[in-house]
C-alpha cells in the first residue's frame, strides 16, 4: 500500500490533457478506462486523484460494470426517464431564442436525461495506478450522439 506522505523532493503536480473521442450510437457508452490509465502513467504522479470530466452539457462521466445487458438497461431507464420522442420546449426553435446555433440539435431528451448522469468522477491514484474496483469502468456517456466529443483528464499528486 502506497504511504499518504512522500518525502520532502517529492512535487506536486497538475496535468491536464483534453482527449478527442468520437460516439457511434444515440445512447453511447465509450469506455475510456484504458486511456485515462494511460494519462495517469504518462503523468508521472504517484499519489493523488485523476478527475474525468465532460464539458458537454449532453455527456456525461459514469462509472459501471461494462457488462452489454446492463449497459442496454441503463439505456432504456434513461429512454424511460426523458424519451426522445416527447415534445421538448427546448427543442421548439420557433419560441427559442436562447443558445440557439446553425443546425441545432434537437435534444432536449438528453439535457433531461444528464440530470441523472453527473460531468465528472474522481478516482484516487495510489502508486500510480487508479484504485478503481474489479468490475469498474470509467464511461463517457453520450446522450446525444453520434458526434465528435472530448472529454478532459486532470490528474493531480504527487
Amino acid at each position: 500500500m502506497s504511504s499518504a506522505v512522500r518525502q520532502a523532493g517529492s512535487r506536486y503536480q497538475v496535468v491536464t490533457r483534453r482527449v478527442p473521442l468520437a460516439s457511434q450510437q444515440e445512447t453511447d457508452f465509450v469506455d475510456i478506462t484504458d486511456v485515462v490509465n494511460g494519462v495517469v502513467r504518462a503523468s508521472g504522479v504517484c499519489d493523488g486523484i485523476v478527475v474525468v470530466f465532460t464539458t458537454h452539457t449532453t455527456a456525461g462521466i459514469v462509472i459501471n460494470e461494462a457488462e452489454p445487458l446492463l449497459l442496454d438497461d441503463l439505456r432504456r431507464r434513461l429512454e424511460q426517464f426523458a424519451p426522445r420522442a416527447a415534445r421538448y420546449d427546448h427543442d421548439d426553435l420557433s419560441v427559442r431564442t436562447v443558445n440557439v446555433e446553425p443546425n441545432e440539435r434537437m435534444n432536449g431528451h438528453a439535457h433531461c436525461q444528464r440530470l441523472m448522469i453527473g460531468a465528472s468522477e474522481t478516482i484516487p491514484v495510489a502508486d500510480g495506478v487508479m484504485l478503481l474496483g474489479r468490475w469498474q469502468r470509467i464511461f463517457f456517456l453520450d446522450l446525444d450522439g453520434p458526434r465528435p466529443r472530448e472529454v478532459l483528464i486532470q490528474i493531480q499528486g504527487v
